[in-house]
């Protein structure tokens, strides 16, 4: 383990890195999804300083300060499978915080990399959970971390409300340059931007849908739980922070599906990004298709590309993974209840329940 002495913090100032986070722009994206006047603006996420999260590590940690749950120069531990670490990082240079992050194999060799050039020290669990997965594992291990290291706070991301408080900001963003959105559609991994963003613009646009984006193998919307490739969305435990009320209709999408789909992003409209960005097009690009000409989409691209030259742009990795043999469908399956049937390929529902809720009353029922 790396010495736990850290600089002092950097006083931020407006032309420093924190005038990098926010105000990302907008791409209006129609080939190869959909035919001009057809498409949808993707909010490219991928220019903040580490992605998406920068907005949530920074505002998080900013509350915690404030409230003094979070000393001067006390460690900050936290489980990611990356985008969140990249954040934290930013906010342990910026204010002097040591930042431990828990991960699992999964992570891309290039992510280990870079977090550790940003100063992070890394714990990395070697088992899965029996029942929870890597997630649960993860968390286990963040408490064995958080009682080795005196005063250490943890954001906890899955959980925490200020994760979905961040994202105000980024809805006052959107409202700004659309006016007006029919249709958002976010990646759902602990649930924070999809319910951030959506609270915000519904202040102003209450008939806003949200169309969340999962990955096949993932619990969040009542599936069973299998290994996932895919990082960055998705989950094996129930981040309290899914605003399932919220949610129009929910998207699980293959890996070979949002492989396809990054990759048809960077030969058509060169800006790109990894696995959520990939399902996020593809399912934002059906939309576009099958709604009414003029409905105003907006997707959000939660990160850039850089990170996954290990994975969704190695064409060896992809070929040992069979995530180059097929195109996706026009179009999805569609199930009436999320519960129905185990879903392997792009799927779609229109009835979005909590899991959890539904275990507890069918539990009282009985």
């Amino acid at each position: 383990m790396s010495d736990l002495s850290c600089p002092a913090p950097v006083t931020p100032f407006p032309h420093g890195v924190l005038g990098a986070v926010g105000n990302t722009p907008l791409l209006w994206i129609d080939t190869p999804f959909a035919t001009a006047p057809r498409g949808f603006w993707a909010k490219l996420e991928g220019f903040n300083p580490g992605g998406i999260k920068d907005r949530t590590a920074l505002y998080m940690i900013d509350r915690a300060r404030e409230r003094g749950e979070l000393l001067p120069g006390a460690p900050v531990v936290e489980s990611t499978s990356g985008t969140l670490g990249l954040g934290l990082a930013l906010v342990g240079v910026l204010y002097g915080h040591p930042v431990h992050l828990v991960t699992d194999p999964g992570m891309e060799p290039i992510m280990e990399r870079m977090l550790a050039a940003h100063g992070a020290v890394l714990h990395i669990v070697t088992e899965p959970h029996a029942e929870g997965g890597w997630q649960e594992a993860r968390r286990q291990k963040v408490a064995e971390v958080l009682a080795e290291l005196p005063g250490a706070w943890c954001p906890n991301q899955y959980h925490n409300p200020d994760n979905v408080g961040a994202y105000g900001p980024l809805a006052d963003e959107l409202a700004e340059q659309l006016g007006s959105i029919d249709i958002l559609v976010c990646a759902v991994g602990t649930g924070g931007h999809s319910a951030g963003i959506a609270r915000g613009l519904r202040k102003t646009m209450p008939d806003l849908s949200l169309v969340g984006v999962d990955t096949v193998g993932s619990t969040i919307f009542g599936q069973p739980a299998r290994p996932r490739l895919m990082r960055g969305l998705g989950s094996s435990i129930y981040p309290r922070n899914v605003d399932y009320t919220a949610f129009s209709e929910v998207h699980w999408v293959a890996p070979a599906e949002a492989v396809w789909s990054a990759r048809r992003l960077a030969e058509r409209q060169f800006a790109t990004g990894g696995w959520s960005v990939g399902a996020v097009a593809l399912v934002a690009g059906w939309l576009a298709r099958t709604q009414p000409e003029g409905t105003r989409i907006a997707a959000v691209f939660p990160d850039g590309p850089h990170r996954y030259f290990d994975t969704v742009f190695n064409d060896d990795y992809c070929r040992a993974n069979q995530l180059l043999s097929a195109t996706p469908p026009d179009a999805p399956d569609t199930m009436d209840d999320s519960g129905a049937q185990e879903v392997t390929r792009w799927s779609r529902c229109t009835t979005v329940t909590d899991p959890m809720h539904l275990a507890t009353t069918t539990g009282a029922a009985r």
